[in-house]
This record gives structure tokens, C-alpha cells and sequence, in this order.
């Protein structure tokens, strides 16, 4: 891959406890995942995100770190971990991990120490007020389980700083030996061989906080010195960010106001997402085709990463309450289906009813957009959620691999397991599994590796300018385009039910000898682009010309 790899990447995520596990324990680990590495470069993916991996108490599944230059023991060893990243490099599978700085535990020593005196070396290492901020009631993450972000701490005899719940109290970015640290943590796990980071709550990561101040600035510089330490160590690391902002806030992530791209590499695509799912909900393109048009146009180097289903609830705050009404009604009515009022904690494959040729439109028309597709695990295979856990957990349950007990996930008694494997329905492992979908050609794991390998066949998407095509058509069919100098790919999605037909022989001009690459059924060829047929939830990916 070349030094902008994340460009032509296919990225994958996981929780190494939901994974595989090998030794039989109940929860899943890096000897387990080590194992599952060929099944991953079968289905095309290149590049490996793992959630947290550090020691935890695991009050906020890992993103409660305790010690930020280790392992979870009960993932294994640095030593199993070194050999994950020389076997997945011997597989051509890059592996990024998360950087989850914005806070710690509050069982990590610092704090420990930090609350223990005034005079501690770790003190100004994190946020705290000496009065009642009057603003601790005021900007929760997560509403309805958090009720402040100020609490008072009888030991330190002074309020702190938590920007998420009371036990992940915030690191002060204005100190210099905290900024230092950071780095350090960087330097330490890319001379492992880490590939880069995804970064957790960017925004808050910078966030300067004044007590009483709501809108704390924030120091944007940090991200500029994070992005030269990082290269400076290893060429072409990657930066991948979380921050869901306001879309005119966003170009500032990438880069400076003279346009460099010297902070950020790659962000992911909240408000595109937020606009798909409402497309899909509404079978209207018309949401997709405001969310390209408003894109902001990048510095160099910069690049988009899009996801339908992350591992956090499906976020729709950027919507109206209108459109998230809609959302709502579609793909979450029930009370349960819904999380801090503004998304919803279901996977894809229930959402969309379990239909195959939803499921297919819907990643078919995500792979095709601009930036780097996103995968979570079991998307691929269709899994369920467990709407009976607590939270976000629904979506975090085990991977299923075959139709033995535990799912093929672990030989453990089931209450051993670190979470559930959904049984028994149209989503328990029973039916849904590797195994069973590796055998059938027809599978929607067969797609995922056919539609990948096709992706690998058409550079221009991701990295070319994708740009909606303006032409009459149906309502309910989107048709964009992917040009860079190697060629141009031309795409229709329906995503109504009913059969449509699109004429776009305005377009023969540019079309040396057009031919489907990819399409949910056999159609006639596209010969001068006239009358193109397009089945209820179907799509089809035309390639138009090749100049390289």
C-alpha cells in the first residue's frame, strides 16, 4: 500500500473480548484473534481497529483506561500482542488501536496520586475546581445515565473535571507534561508497530475547560504537534478521529487556516451517516445527496472515514427533530431500540427487518462513497442484537462462527461468557454464523468478499471526487460518480421498492465501453446508458472508462 494506505483501506473493527476465544475462559483474546486473521484477509479487510486493549476496571468497557503502556491480561501479553502485529503484517492487515486520552480511570495512579495532595506531581495532570462550577449540570455525553460533570472528591477536598461519567475524570491538555505524555504513549506502541490511532472525543481531547465556561476553548494547536510527533516516529501512521461537530468546524480537525493538512488524516463521516440512515428510513436519496453537496472541501491528504454501524449507538443529533422522528419510526419505534434520546442501539440487519436486498443496497451504497468504509464486526454475516443488555451492550455481543454451543466464540458455559452469544430466533447463532454462510455461495459473507474484491478493482472510489449526477430519475434512485486519473465509476442505488428505470445517455460520451461490476442481479448491458433498469432495492456499479 502507499503512504496514504488508509485511502485504499478497508477497515475493520472489533472487541478482542467479543472475538475469539482460545483458551476457553469466556472472553475473547489476541491468541483467539491471532487465529482468525486468515478469515479477515479472505473477506478483503486490510486494516485492523481494536477497541481498547489496556488494563481497565472495565466500568465503561475499556474506555476506563488504568495503565496506558499495557495490555489487558485478560487479552494476553505485550508479547502475544507484538506477534498479532507480525502476523497480521505477514497478511497484508495494518492494525490500529484506540488512543483514548481524554481521560483516565479513576484508578489510574495519577488520579490516585492527584487526589491525594496538593503538592502531587500528577495534580495539574487533570481538571479541578476549588469552588462549585456553575456549570456542572451542563454538557453530559451521555444523558440520562450522566447527571454532572463536576463531582466533588472528598479526598482531593475539590471539584473535577469529567466531561463522561464521574469515573473517567478528564487530563488537563494545558499542561505541557500531560501534552508530553500523549506523545510519549504514541512513540511507545508505534515502535510495536501499530499503524496508527483512532482517536477517542477529539473535541474534548483539545477542550481547555474553564470552570463556569460551557464553551471552553480549544487548542487545535495540540493537534498539529500530535500529527508531526506521530510522523515524525513512523512515516505513514494514520490519525483517525471521532468528532462529531458542527460540519463548519470540521476542516479545522484536518488542518490549519492556511489549509495544510497538518492535523488529522482521516475523520469519520457522522453527519454522512446520520443522512444515509435517514435516506434509508425514508427510501429518499435525497438526504445522501444534501450530505455530499455540503461537504467541505479537504486539505491535502485529508480523507473521509464512512460507517453505517459503529460500535456506539447510531447517532442522530445532527438531524431535525423532524427527521430524527422519522428515523425513530422507521428503524427504533420501541423505547428499548433507543439510547440518550438522540440514536439508536440496534444492529443494521434488524433494522432493515432482515432483508438481504436492503442489506445489500445499503453497504453496496456506503462502499461506493468517498473515504475509507468502516466494517463492525458480524456486519458482514448479518448478526442480531440483544436488546436485553444494558445500553450499548446490545451491539457487542460475541461473534458468531458456527452452530456449536457458544457459537463457536468459546467453549466456556454460558455463564462464563463475557457477554451472552444471541441464541435461538432468526439472529442466534444457530442460523447466523460463519460456518453455515462459508458453504453457500449465495451467503451475504459471499457478497461481502465478492463486493470488496471489486472495490480493489476500482481505486477511484474513495479517493476520487464523488459527485451527485444531475439528471431527472425516479424519486427513490440515487446516481453518483467516482472520477480520478485512473477512470470513472458510475452508480445507481434504488432505494424504494419498486423497479425503476434511468436514462442516462447523457453520459455516453464519457463511456468507452460501460459494463456492470457489480449489480444485484443480471441485467442487459448498460450499452449507450439508455433505459437502465434498476430492481426494487437493487444497484449497480458501472464502470465507464479506464485510463490506467
Amino acid at each position: 500500500m502507499s503512504d496514504r494506505w488508509y485511502s485504499k483501506a478497508v477497515v475493520y473493527c472489533l472487541d478482542i473480548d467479543t472475538f475469539a476465544d482460545s483458551d476457553g475462559d469466556g472472553c475473547g483474546d489476541i491468541p483467539g484473534l491471532i487465529g482468525r486473521l486468515d478469515y479477515l484477509a479472505r473477506l478483503g479487510v486490510n486494516c485492523l481497529w481494536l477497541n481498547p486493549i489496556h488494563p481497565s476496571p472495565g466500568r465503561d468497557d475499556g474506555y476506563d483506561v488504568a495503565d496506558f503502556y499495557n495490555i489487558d491480561p485478560r487479552f494476553g501479553s505485550l508479547g502475544d500482542f507484538a506477534e498479532l502485529l507480525h502476523q497480521a503484517g505477514n497478511r497484508g492487515i495494518k492494525v490500529i488501536i484506540d488512543l483514548v486520552v481524554n481521560h483516565t480511570s479513576d484508578q489510574h495512579p495519577w488520579f490516585r496520586s492527584a487526589r491525594s495532595s496538593p503538592d502531587s506531581p500528577y495534580r495539574d495532570w487533570y481538571v479541578w475546581s476549588d469552588t462549585e462550577p456553575p456549570d456542572r449540570k451542563q454538557g453530559m455525553v451521555f444523558p440520562g445515565e450522566q447527571d454532572e460533570t463536576w463531582t466533588y472528591d472528598r479526598t482531593a477536598k475539590a471539584w473535577y473535571y469529567h466531561r463522561f461519567y464521574r469515573f473517567q475524570p478528564d487530563l488537563n491538555i494545558r499542561n505541557p507534561a500531560v501534552r508530553e505524555e500523549i506523545k510519549k504513549i504514541c512513540a511507545f506502541w508505534l515502535q510495536l508497530g501499530v499503524a496508527g490511532f483512532r482517536m477517542d472525543a477529539v473535541p474534548f481531547i483539545i477542550e481547555e475547560t474553564e470552570p463556569g465556561n460551557p464553551d471552553s476553548p480549544k487548542d487545535f494547536g495540540f493537534l498539529t504537534e500530535l500529527r508531526q510527533h506521530v510522523q515524525w516516529r513512523k512515516a505513514d501512521a494514520v490519525l483517525l478521529a471521532e468528532a462529531n461537530v458542527e460540519p463548519a468546524e470540521l476542516v479545522t480537525f484536518f488542518g490549519d487556516e492556511g489549509g495544510s493538512g497538518n492535523r488529522i488524516h482521516m475523520l469519520f463521516d457522522f453527519m454522512l451517516n446520520a443522512k444515509m440512515v435517514l435516506a434509508l428510513a425514508r427510501e429518499d436519496p435525497e438526504p445522501i445527496i444534501d450530505g455530499l453537496r455540503d461537504t467541505p472541501k479537504l486539505p491535502p491528504g485529508g480523507q473521509w472515514a464512512t460507517f453505517l454501524r459503529n460500535h456506539d449507538e447510531i447517532d442522530l443529533s445532527r438531524l431535525t427533530a423532524e427527521q430524527r422522528a422519522d428515523v425513530f419510526a422507521r428503524f427504533g419505534p420501541e423505547p428499548r431500540m433507543q439510547l440518550y434520546g438522540r440514536g439508536i442501539r440496534r444492529r443494521l440487519a434488524p433494522m432493515l427487518g432482515n432483508d438481504r436486498r436492503r442489506l445489500e443496497l445499503a453497504y453496496a451504497l456506503q462502499f461506493s462513497l468517498r473515504g475509507t468504509p468502516v466494517l463492525r464486526y458480524g456486519e458482514e454475516i448479518g448478526m442480531g442484537d440483544d436488546l436485553s443488555l444494558e445500553g450499548r451492550d446490545a451491539i457487542r455481543t460475541p461473534m458468531q462462527w458456527s452452530a456449536l454451543p457458544g457459537g463457536g466464540f468459546s467453549t466456556a458455559e454460558p455463564d462464563r461468557l463475557t457477554r451472552p452469544v444471541i441464541s435461538g430466533g432468526e439472529f442466534g447463532y444457530e442460523s447466523v454464523n460463519v460456518t453455515l454462510q462459508r458453504h453457500d455461495s449465495s451467503s451475504l459473507l459471499s457478497w461481502f468478499e465478492r463486493m470488496i474484491r471489486t472495490l480493489r478493482e476500482a481505486p477511484e472510489i474513495g479517493s476520487g471526487a464523488c459527485t451527485h449526477v444531475d439528471v431527472p430519475v425516479p424519486r427513490s434512485l440515487l446516481v453518483h460518480r467516482a472520477d480520478d486519473g485512473t477512470g470513472t465509476m458510475l452508480f445507481l442505488h434504488n432505494l424504494g421498492p419498486e423497479a425503476v428505470t434511468a436514462d442516462l445517455s447523457s453520459l455516453s460520451g464519457e463511456a468507452e465501453l460501460p459494463n456492470d461490476v457489480l449489480a444485484d442481479s443480471e441485467y442487459p448491458d448498460p450499452g449507450q446508458l439508455a433505459d437502465l433498469p434498476v430492481s426494487g432495492y437493487g444497484y449497480r456499479w458501472i464502470r465507464l472508462r479506464r485510463t490506467a
